[in-house]
């Protein structure tokens, strides 16, 4: 079962939240967040990359940049720019992104069903985010950043949401780049029960976005909980009184964490791209010879594939595309056909030496939102040899991967629209 818990969020006020909402922390380099803020003393940003407050070049994780980040937190509180809700209630949130429109239920989810995976991962996590996000919750003293979760979509509840987001909205406003956001309060108790018993029977929820935001979440809760002063219980063991921290219930408001919960047929799954320094020792001639091993090749291709298996390689101005042999797709292991690994194991490994592409300085990504226009002005530019352009891993995948205990492959999934930081705030 899925416990969901409502929660008083800490909100923007409804006129300054165009102001205040940022993009999340981890989608820019602090050049770009400074670019983003400047002129905006309410902009979340001083808050989630609060080194654009100090002297460039300082150490994004030096002390001084969490003690920042705190002391721009409480001023956004101390002004009433944000601020907390009276009660405990759940919420939705709505993103409209072009044609694309999405809505998810923004509530506190279980951290011990996040550790005995009824929140189920597909991610590695890299100790040094964790650590980054575990100092960045601490400081604060909340989480400010919502995981992004999805679950196999409920009729009925799916009916409720569509008259709740007929109702007038608590926040709406449309960022610079165009996506609308819009919030509407649960708060009744009869509406509440309603939304906690729906969950109550959905055996899983997976995470789409913010492994590390939740893996921070968890190591904060169990950290708390073995604390001098935590709830506990006591029972008794052979005759001695034995002393038990409380996992099951959330005693401890880090015991949950922030989340937005997305029905699975709403997701939009943009790719995630590849650009490549150089040929490793091939001509482009040569290149394309070897990959006709792997691949049928259409020389005149298009930028964007158009199916799974199909993928698209720009080089020397122009376009190919690439469809897998029929060898290649036929397995039934859902992490071995996905398109990211059959490229990785046939491709990028034995042509271009890129081993491991989390370490590889001859490999880079690039998320779908920035288009095959971003893909070709690299490799023109001289900087990249060439570029794959990949069709989206779709949402079935990634949740047959996650129930079968998988982990798929790195830069596998680009999620739009983002969800902004600032939105909602949970206290801990």
């Amino acid at each position: 079962m899925a416990i969901l818990k409502p929660f008083a969020a800490l909100r923007p006020k409804p006129e300054l939240a165009a102001q205040i909402c940022e993009l999340p922390y981890d989608v820019m380099s602090s050049d770009e967040a400074r670019v983003l803020a400047e002129g905006n003393p309410l902009s979340f940003l001083h808050v989630s990359k609060p080194e654009i407050d100090l002297p460039a070049g300082t150490d994004l994780y030096s002390p001084e940049v969490y003690a920042q980040g705190k002391e721009n937190f409480q001023k956004l509180i101390s002004q009433g720019a944000l601020k907390p809700d009276d009660k405990p209630n759940f919420y939705l949130y709505r993103q409209i992104m072009g044609a694309h429109a999405q809505v998810g239920l923004v509530a506190a989810a279980s951290c011990e069903e996040y550790l005995k995976n009824i929140i189920k991962k597909h991610e590695l996590t890299r100790p040094d985010k964790e650590d980054d996000r575990v100092r960045h919750i601490e400081a604060l003293n909340s989480q400010t950043g919502p995981v992004f979760l999805t679950y196999r979509a409920v009729a009925a509840f799916d009916e409720f949401v569509a008259k709740k987001i007929s109702e007038t909205p608590a926040v709406d406003f449309t960022g610079k780049d165009g996506v609308r956001h819009t919030s509407w309060t649960i708060s009744s108790a009869e509406e509440i029960a309603f939304v906690e018993a729906q969950f109550a029977a959905i055996p899983f929820m997976y995470i789409a976005d913010g492994h590390h935001r939740s893996a921070a979440a968890a190591r904060v809760y169990l950290k708390r909980k073995d604390a001098p002063g935590a709830p506990a219980s006591r029972r008794q063991v052979g005759g001695l009184e034995i002393l038990e921290h409380i996992g099951e219930t959330p005693a401890l408001p880090s015991a949950t964490f922030l989340t937005v919960i997305f029905p699975h047929n709403q997701m939009q799954i943009l790719p995630y791209n590849r650009v490549l320094k150089e040929l490793n020792g091939l001509t482009p001639a040569e290149l394309l010879k070897k990959l006709e091993d792997t691949f049928s090749i259409l020389r005149m291709g298009s930028a964007k594939p158009t199916r799974k298996h199909e993928l698209g390689l720009f080089m020397n101005k122009r376009w190919h595309t690439l469809t897998f042999k029929n060898k290649f797709t036929a397995v039934d292991d859902p992490i071995e056909k996905l398109d990211v690994t059959l490229l990785q194991k046939n491709v990028l490994a034995p042509l271009f030496g890129i081993d491991d592409p989390r370490t590889s300085k001859k490999i880079n990504f690039v998320g779908g939102i920035r288009g095959t226009a971003e893909l070709e002005k690299l490799v023109n530019s001289g900087e990249y040899a060439c570029a794959f352009s990949m069709f989206p891993t779709s949402i079935e995948d990634l949740m047959q991967i996650a129930d079968a205990g998988g982990i798929m492959p790195p830069k596998s999934t680009w999620f739009e629209p983002k969800l902004r930081d600032a939105m909602f705030c949970h206290q801990i």
